[in-house]
């Protein structure tokens, strides 16, 4: 099926609404986002004219690039830029001077109908408040006039980290096409781009010392077209045919394109995992020196290497070349070393890191790994530079001047905030963009999972765990990330990032008492539009239904929700498909036996989104019940809470949305039905998702009891699907059993020891995806 999501920049332009945050004189509404820490409108407008004057007041050549960056910014909505001079009867000042009250980004804007006026600590504070200007104008060159209303604004950012990964080695994308990622960060006051210049299937940076990285590791052999974990190994007679890279000028270009802009560009150079690229250029660097191939989706060969060998001196020599030539192009003070998802497993069979670790007294190859990671660090600090790395460098013991980016879910973040080092948060849920932000019908293709627009913008930096302790300060802020498998077209990067970015936007600037979905979501409409007319592609929301259980009394009822504001929910119990004609919701359904609910969103007297949200409700025993976990769920796939395996809502076919995940660790749940009742059977249903990782269970056993201490094993069901079985599946494991009186009932469900052989996961922790637990 052809995507068709392109087609909403063009239904907002033909929808004639009118200029981005376009506020007409007496109007009490700006749409400015992020949301300002203070807003007080007034009554007027002020109006940019070719003859109004830019006035600069305080230290020249930084007040200069500030007006020169405005000026750029002018032209190309307005066609001419002001000049710079004494201020007349219609101006606009810049002003640099210390504001105690606020942080180095903040500022100070006031437009009266004769003047605007910005002032900040910083250049950064200028070009923030000059965002909140332009958010006021057209978004694109126009002959209408440009007003701006009467208003005061003082801001001032919550976090001083706001950033966004963009993922170019598993698809590459054009200079230009990082460019206007930049101009859509700068646009809503973020200031990080993370840029993933190296990973498994591509070197994306050239360096002059080491050729055979852009000569060989930027290209793979092109399986364009095939979804990721689909894509064969490459043959033997193969030519590479797909890749490319940025020369030394282009990154210098877009470096100081960023910079203008008050965006730090932080390169990521993986190691010593992720590597597969620069091993496949230079086999001497890795355990076995075998030539390989780059990698052309996400099926790794047996055998490949996939990691720098850290008992190799080599190994220390080349990375320290290549941190050097990535230093002199990037003056951000972090460098990302990666350092996520490393396979040991060769590590344990090489005798160079064996040798090593004897040698430096290291216990296993986690400390291995701690050893690469602090070596690395000891260099760039030499070169007054600090490591920034994915959770897993906690492994082994952590760096000592290291930040930590904390992507699989928050505990790693937490780990290293107790310990006194920078933290950004990036959880998987809701900060991975590559996953669905909508649908999943009808929806362009997403690397699973579910992040919408609402998710995002609920989210908050700080984990409850660290809220009023002195570990918070070390949460410098969050970051989304942008990761390529699915994501082959400069169009399908913008919808993914649109709108999400903004809402984390807001989420990282605003201050909390300022955050309103509903308010956000009306700010949003007028933003819309002007991404349209600047022919960004982006998703115009979630219309799928939201449906939660709602346990009360002992009574199973479902609350629905939309994103979608000013619109009404309508919905059935039957089966049937809704219309508008269906009831309407307004409180929480009583849910009073087995039922299919499906539910519409309805906007303007129309259905809106592709598919109505369908949910099969089971009553059973256990409906409501507490569950308890010997181990816990990953904190990526937490469904609806501790309680979604006894919440009557089965899972569905889509990835995370229902289920809980457990990886490389067996699901043990007790459950306590509150009394004594006779039960006759136990039913747990599993997902096997070969391309995911995620397999049935070798086995689950149903245990019972009476006190909650002593159990008495009832029953044992035996996975009968192979592992190796690649059909997307959901199967009822059903153990049945002499009707017995008990209260307490325990589920083992046994994961798959490893990926099997020939997944792209091979000998890999396997994932047990369980959901829902019925008793009968």
């Amino acid at each position: 099926m052809k995507r068709c999501y392109w087609l909403v920049s063009i239904f907002f332009v033909l929808a004639g609404k009118l200029l981005i945050a376009q506020n007409p004189v007496g109007n009490k509404q700006v749409s400015i986002i992020p949301a300002p820490m203070e807003t007080k409108l007034g009554t007027g407008i002020f109006q940019i004219l070719p003859s109004t004057i830019i006035q600069l007041n305080g230290k020249e050549a930084e007040l200069a690039a500030a007006a020169t960056f405005f000026n750029s910014q002018l032209k190309r909505i307005a066609g001419y830029s002001l000049s710079t001079g004494t201020a007349g009867t219609n101006f606009i000042e810049f002003s640099l001077k210390e504001l105690p009250a606020l942080n180095k980004e903040g500022y100070q804007l006031s437009v009266q109908p004769n003047r605007i006026s910005i002032t900040a600590t910083t250049k950064a504070g200028l070009l923030y408040g000059m965002q909140s200007v332009f958010q006021c104008l057209p978004a694109i060159r126009t002959n209408a006039p440009l007003q701006v209303p009467v208003l005061e604004i003082t801001d001032q950012p919550r976090f001083g980290y706001r950033g966004i990964m963009i993922d170019v080695s598993r698809h590459f994308f054009a200079p230009e096409a990082m460019k206007d990622i930049i101009d859509l960060l700068a646009s809503y006051k973020m200031n990080v781009f993370h840029w993933h210049l190296t990973d498994d299937p591509g070197w994306r940076i050239q360096i002059d010392k080491y050729p055979a990285l852009t000569d060989m590791a930027a290209w793979r052999v092109d399986r364009s077209g095939i979804p990721w974990n689909e894509r064969k190994a490459a043959q033997p007679g193969e030519k590479a045919s797909y890749g490319g890279y940025y020369t030394k000028d282009q990154v210098r270009e877009i470096v100081a394109y960023a910079a203008e802009r008050n965006i730090t560009v932080i390169p990521e150079i993986e190691m010593p995992g992720h590597s597969v690229a620069a091993v496949s250029a230079y086999p001497q660097l890795s355990c076995t020196g075998q030539e390989q191939a780059l990698i052309t989706g996400g099926q790794y060969p047996s055998g490949i290497q996939t990691n720098y060998c850290p008992g190799n001196d080599s190994v220390y020599i080349f990375l320290q070349d290549v941190l050097d030539e990535v230093i002199a192009l990037f003056p951000s003070p972090l460098i990302h070393i990666g350092g996520d998802e490393v396979d040991k497993t060769a590590w344990k069979a090489c005798a160079k890191c064996q040798a090593r670790m004897k040698k430096e007294g290291l216990k296993d190859e986690h400390e291995l790994q701690s050893y690469f990671i602090k070596r690395m660090e000891r260099y760039l600090n030499s070169k007054g530079r600090q490591i920034i790395g994915w959770d897993e460098i906690l492994e082994g013991g952590l760096a000592p001047g290291a930040t930590v980016m904390s992507w699989r879910g928050e505990a790693g973040g937490i780990e290293a905030a107790k310990m006194k080092h920078p933290v950004i948060m990036t959880p998987g849920s809701p900060l991975y963009f590559d996953h669905y932000q909508a649908g999943p019908a009808g929806e362009p293709i997403a690397f699973g999972g579910f992040n919408p627009l609402k998710k995002v913008y609920a989210y908050d930096p700080v984990p409850v765990e660290l809220k009023g302790t002195e570990f918070a300060q070390y949460v410098l802020g969050a970051q989304a990330n942008l990761w390529t498998e699915s994501i082959e077209t400069r169009e399908h990067l913008e919808y993914m990032l649109l709108p999400r970015m903004l809402a984390l936007a807001e989420v990282v600037w605003s201050q909390t008492d300022k955050r309103n979905w509903t308010d956000f979501r009306q700010r949003l409409e007028t933003h819309f539009t002007g991404l349209a007319q600047k022919g960004l592609r982006f998703s115009e929301g979630n219309f799928t239904v939201g449906i939660k259980p709602v346990i009360s009394n002992g009574q199973l009822k479902v609350a629905l929700d939309t994103e979608a504001p000013d619109a009404t929910i309508h919905y059935t119990l039957d089966g049937s498909y809704p219309t508008t004609a269906s009831p309407v919701y307004t409180t929480p359904v009583a849910i009073t036996g087995n039922a299919t609910l499906k539910a519409i969103t309805v906007k303007n007297g129309k259905p809106k989104g592709n598919e109505p949200a369908v949910q099969h409700f089971v009553k059973h025993r256990a409906t409501g019940m507490n569950v308890q976990y010997k181990f816990p769920n990953s904190n990526s796939y937490m469904a609806d809470g501790p309680n979604a395996l006894t919440d009557g809502i089965r899972g569905t076919e889509q990835v995370g949305k229902y289920w809980h995940g457990f990886s490389g660790t067996d699901m043990i749940a007790t459950i306590d039905l509150q009394k004594a009742q006779t039960v006759k059977q136990v039913v747990l249903g599993c997902m096997q998702h070969y391309k995911d990782w995620i397999f049935f269970p070798s086995s689950v056993q149903v245990e019972l009891s009476l006190d909650g201490k002593q159990f008495r094993k009832v029953g044992t069901y035996s996975n009968k699907t192979s592992p190796e079985n690649t059909v997307s599946m959901q199967e009822d494991f059903s153990i049945a059993f002499a009707p017995t009186q008990t209260r307490y009932i325990r589920v083992t469900a046994k994961v798959l020891p490893a990926c099997p052989k020939g997944h792209p996961g091979e000998g890999k922790p396997a994932w047990l995806f369980v959901d829902e637990l019925l008793v009968k």
